[in-house]
Order: structure tokens, then sequence, then C-alpha cells
């Protein structure tokens, strides 16, 4: 383990302070990130991710669920309600704006069933191409492909190409 420690502890602390933009906290994750390597150790599939990606995984959810579980309400006192900005926009924009989500939507249905689901969890879910490969089991050229060719197929639809 310190062998393991000595090799990512740079890498995976940076995940957690990205994430985070807390070292303090970033330091505590990062320890509960070696634990649970240790704990999941047994699950590692090294079929499914380099053990680098797999361990990256762990930093990068674990910084999340901290931020999540962290993240602290807004709040805006009765003083400045009358002088937040009404940012709503106009009527034309709206239809306009909802026209083109129409668009998109149609589009997206075009595609195939495997681009499509790996497009929306990119870059709606936020999952990079090796959590998408991972959780499709597939290998990360396979995935980095069908996102390509979805969205190639995405700018020709919308008349982007």
């Amino acid at each position: 383990m310190r062998e393991i420690y000595g090799l990512t502890d740079s890498k995976l602390f940076g995940i957690c302070v990205q994430v985070t933009q807390e070292p303090n906290s970033a330091e505590e994750i990062l320890q509960e990130v070696y634990l649970k390597v240790w704990r999941r150790a047994a699950s590692f599939d090294p079929a499914r991710a380099s053990p680098i990606t797999w361990m990256c995984t762990i930093a990068r959810n674990s910084a999340i669920d901290w931020r999540r579980a962290h993240r602290a309400p807004t709040m805006v006192s009765d003083d400045h309600i009358t002088t937040l900005a009404d940012d709503r926009m106009d009527v034309e924009q709206a239809l306009s704006d909802q026209q083109e989500r129409a668009r998109i939507f149609h589009c997206m249905e075009t595609l195939g069933a495997k681009q499509r689901e790996a497009i929306r969890s990119a870059f709606f879910g936020g999952l990079t191409y090796a959590e998408l490969a991972i959780s499709k089991n597939v290998p990360l050229g396979t995935m980095k492909s069908w996102v390509r060719r979805g969205l190639a197929q995405l700018k020709d639809c919308l008349g982007h190409g």
C-alpha cells in the first residue's frame, strides 16, 4: 500500500482538490479514498479499467460526494430581494430557445441507442469516456468512436455541417 500511495497520491490529491477547491478537505477525502481502495481491492477488474483509472474514479466520486454533502444553501436576505435583477428572457427568446431544444431532441432521437445514451451520459451526466466505457463494459476506443460518430450525426442533423 505504501508503494501504491507513493505512486498515486499526487494525482489523486489533485483530483480531490480540483473538485472540492479546499486542500484541507481534499487531504481528508484522500485518506478515505485509500481506505476504499484497500477495502475494494478484491473487486478491481483489470479488464474494465487500469488501476489508476479505477483509483481516479474512486477519488473523483468521493470528492463529488463530499462536495454535495458540504454545499451550503445560498440564502438571500429580504433586504436584497428588491435589488435582484429580473433576468427572465423575453417571450420571443423563450420561443426561439424552445424551438432549438425541440430540434436537438429530434436529432438526438435519430441517433442509435448506444450513441444517444453515451452522449447523454457524457454531456448531461458529466461522465468521462473512461467512466462510460467502464459502465458499458466496452473498450475505451469503442466508446470514443460512439460519441464521436454521434456528435458528427448531430452536427449534420442540426445543419452545422
